[in-house]
């Protein structure tokens, strides 16, 4: 049986895998000069790191079990210390022990010293409302703020889902990014004791985690793999259309050079791209209004300065609303977060990746201002500079890209028609890794 996957990012290249270890003859069609996606390596000062994903969630275990699979598993590491929030009036380190920001314990000293004693207490007034017994919270924010207060949804919450997926918590869904809250909110009570129970019940070890080399070594891995499995990659080649047959017969998938029939395909491109292609196969939902792009700028940071051996501000800092003086929305601390890679840096050199919204170039005084800002240190200089701009047409936690999914949900897709992606399984790589697959075995 032939199978044609469009797109070669990490959802397409998972699919691939897995549909030529199921027996399949299968064509990947990529429209740019490479694979990977949004998963790529980057160098600064001769230094190679990751210019996007630089770790990977362990819930659910389905990237461990890919990189394992790879014959990566022994080269899995976590991350070294924790990171910091830069609140308008202090930065603090933010407290251990919760999720999403969301503390366990409301009381404990490194919670009050983010919210001070007054949100402190009114974060443990959760403990004394009705219990949760009944019915689902729908979105974060007024979960958050009727249980905990505005002061741990402003100062916790709200920089963590801000910075590391680029949404306001009070249009989050919840189960897309706590999954699992909700359950064990009706089980346990409390917002408070319901991250108790996920932590709990969590993997042992970090909830992130990345290999030894960057998480861009996983993807070479994958190339390698899909070329020893005798996957016909054609880069340069994007999908035209898509044009399932009556009846359920064979799906003809269009490029430039020729058209090719498949009875499988999975349509792993970029939301904007694949939503084109669904023309024939759902026309309802190809017609929806696209969400608006979000696009952004990674600045990674090569610094020869010892004062940053001792990690000031931990593995990075998140920046908070009322943050006026800073531009960029988080810092990481990239050889202080991954020992591997202080050791490949050298003593007193080290990586800074700095974190911009948009794609217009930052000028070098206004990074080298605000990662002296962040890291609480004075004037900074750095030994070289690489950006990376990233451009993401459908994001998965957008309005419109959850409408789209809703619509897909209530769609019967042609026989041998599947998606995969982050618009379509969530955001990051637990996620993409986890529909990747579940699309090839359809």
């Amino acid at each position: 049986m032939r199978a044609v996957v469009i797109g070669g990012g990490v959802a397409g290249l998972v699919a691939a895998r897995r549909l030529a270890v199921g027996g399949a003859d299968v064509v990947l069609l990529e429209a740019s000069d490479r694979l990977g996606g949004r998963v790529a390596a980057a160098e600064v000062g001769g230094i190679v790191v990751d210019g996007g994903a630089e770790s990977f969630a362990v819930r659910g275990g389905a990237v461990l079990a890919l990189v394992q699979r790879l014959g990566l598993g022994a080269d899995v590491v976590g991350p070294a210390g924790s990171a910091w929030v830069a609140l308008a009036d202090r930065t603090v380190p933010l407290p251990a022990g919760g999720l999403l920001g969301i503390p366990s314990s409301p009381l404990a000293t490194d919670v009050r010293r983010v919210v001070d004693t007054r949100g402190s207490v009114r974060a443990y007034a959760d403990r004394l409302l009705p219990l949760l017994k009944v019915g689902r919270y729908e979105r974060l924010g007024p979960l958050v703020r009727g249980r905990m207060g505005d002061r741990v949804l402003e100062r916790l919450v709200a920089p963590v889902v801000q910075n590391v997926y680029g949404a306001d918590p009070d249009q989050v869904p919840v189960d897309a990014v706590a999954p699992g809250l909700n359950s064990a909110m009706t089980t346990a009570g409390t917002l408070s004791g319901a991250v108790l129970r996920l932590r709990a019940a969590a993997p042992p070890g970090s909830a992130a985690q990345t290999v030894v080399g960057g998480v861009h070594r996983v993807v070479e891995a994958l190339v390698a793999e899909v070329a020893a499995l005798g996957v016909d990659v054609r880069l340069g080649t994007p999908a035209i259309g898509v044009h399932p047959a009556p009846d359920d017969g064979p799906i003809t998938v269009v490029t430039a050079r020729e058209d090719l029939e498949a009875g499988r395909v999975v349509l792993a491109a970029d939301g904007a791209a694949a939503l084109g292609l669904l023309g024939d196969a759902a026309p309802d939902v190809a017609r929806l209004p696209l969400p608006v792009p979000a696009a952004s700028t990674a600045v990674l940071l090569r610094v020869d300065d010892r004062r940053l051996d001792a990690a000031p501000r931990g593995t990075g800092v998140l920046r908070a609303a009322g943050r006026d003086d800073v531009r960029a929305t988080a810092l990481t601390h990239a050889t202080a977060k991954w020992p591997w890679l202080a050791e490949r840096a050298g003593p007193g050199s080290h990586v800074l990746r700095l974190a911009y919204r948009g794609t217009e170039a930052v000028p070098d005084a206004t990074v080298l201002a605000d990662a002296a800002a962040l890291l609480g240190i004075g004037r900074i200089d750095a030994v070289a500079r690489a950006d990376v701009r990233w451009s993401d047409s459908a994001p998965p936690l957008a309005p419109e890209t959850r409408a789209i999914r809703a619509a897909l949900a209530r769609t019967r897709l042609p026989e041998g028609l599947a998606l995969a992606g982050s618009w379509v399984a969530g955001t990051g790589l637990a996620s993409v890794v986890a529909g990747a697959e579940r699309a090839a075995r359809l």
